[in-house]
């Protein structure tokens, strides 16, 4: 098993290709289906609703500037249509920009779409400047107070820059991977919901107590693109992070006992010293990074229960649950994701029992971090807020009386 969601049952079906809709407030229009439908379930009826037109037609009709998703089923609950929808403001200026766009920057291939908050602009590129160029550009068409959201890809990839690559997951291949779409059916409830990007710290969460609820969820999230994953009775959290260069070298960290709080990491423990979960864990990876022809860092986050890992969340990224190898590995995670994506040779992993506390709503007065000679401080440079990690302690975990000082000075209800 690799992910938890996740299982698969069997059951295969032919899903249908996501279509995209554009349409304008106030206006419609009729979309034909290549089966009969029995339910319609429309992440955010505020921004479109959605009629029968026959039992193979669907009437989409723009209420609200914004986006969601149409999900359209048949009788036995499989997928036969799946609507991505922006609603445009009438006489709205996204079609000015994009064709401004168009004639600006005349080899590249941008879309422009209204969204309740501004401007979306995706597709592609063919380098770093003119992504910066095209936002620029759309920020003169967005209204006041709008912003502009740029998700456009750069299609040249011989240029050297450096930039991580978040690459989903094809169908196809998280089928093969024993991955199963149909999470509802299979999962059902109590579950979380969690949106698919953009998601850190308990935010872009829902948790769905009955099955009856999953649609006001979907609504919560805003209709975006999510994993449903079931509740896991577990012993412990762990993590892995794994680094993987150009010639498809592959380096493991140890495990690393995670304590969570409010859904945000409090405190980091390495190495986590279970040799056959170890090697669960680097086979996980292992199969994920050879999968994706990965190049960078990737952190998998596991619950353990008994003498199995469960999958929890994979972050495309260094991570924070790996921000103790600064101090205590050979090599830390962020220098080998840039020794992995430049193409140089991954540095050592060896590593000693390091402790990690994470600093949440505001850093300590470096006056009382500076008493204490065996801490390094690490300040992010943030602003103070509540629920937000601002820094972090890391501590040889020799230093029993020091790490316990401050898990109750960072945290007193430890």
């Amino acid at each position: 098993m690799l992910l938890a969601l996740l299982l698969s049952t069997g059951r295969t079906m032919a899903e249908p290709a996501p279509t995209r809709l554009a349409l304008e407030t106030g206006a419609g229009r009729v979309i034909s289906l290549a089966a009969p439908v029995a339910n319609v379930f429309v992440a955010d009826p505020k921004v479109a609703e959605v009629r029968p037109a026959s039992s193979t037609a669907l009437f989409v009709f723009g209420v609200g500037p914004g986006r969601t998703t149409v999900a359209a089923l048949d009788a036995g609950g499989r997928p036969v249509a799946e609507l991505l929808v922006t609603v445009s403001p009438s006489g709205f200026t996204a079609s000015q920009a994009q064709a401004t766009l168009g004639r600006l920057l005349p080899g590249s291939r941008v879309a422009v779409a209204a969204t309740g908050r501004g401007l979306l602009l995706t597709g592609s590129v063919t380098s770093p400047v003119d992504a910066a160029r095209a936002a620029a550009i759309a920020h003169g068409f967005a209204a006041s107070g709008q912003e502009v959201v740029n998700e456009l890809k750069v299609e040249n990839t011989a240029q050297v820059t450096l930039q991580v690559r978040i690459v989903e997951m094809t169908r196809s291949l998280t089928r093969a991977l024993g991955v199963n779409w149909n999470a509802l059916g299979s999962i059902g409830a109590p579950s979380i919901l969690k949106t698919r990007r953009l998601g850190y710290d308990g935010r872009g969460q829902v948790r769905v107590t009955h099955v009856d609820e999953a649609s006001a969820a979907w609504a919560h999230t805003g209709g975006a693109p999510c994993i449903l994953e079931g509740m896991v009775r577990f012993d412990r959290e762990v993590s892995l992070i794994a680094a993987r260069n150009r010639r498809g070298d592959i380096a493991f960290y140890p495990l690393t006992e995670n304590i969570h709080r409010d859904g945000i990491l409090r405190t980091s423990i390495a190495p986590f010293d279970n040799p056959s979960l170890q090697s669960q864990a680097e086979a996980y990876l292992r199969t994920l990074l050879e999968a994706l022809d990965y190049i960078g860092v990737l952190a998998v986050e596991f619950f353990v229960e008994g003498d199995r890992l469960i999958a929890n969340e994979m972050a495309p990224r260094v991570h924070n649950s790996g921000h103790w190898t600064i101090e205590g590995s050979a090599t830390s995670q962020f220098e080998n994701c840039l020794r992995a994506i430049l193409g140089l040779p991954l540095g050592s992993t060896a590593s000693q029992p390091t402790v990690m506390l994470n600093c949440i709503g505001a850093m300590p007065p470096e006056q009382e971090t500076s008493d204490f000679p065996a801490l390094f401080r690490h300040d992010y440079g943030k602003a103070p807020r509540p629920g937000r990690k601002v820094g972090h302690l890391t501590f040889p975990a020799s230093e029993i009386e020091t790490i316990g000082e401050w898990q109750h000075r960072l945290d007193p209800n430890v």
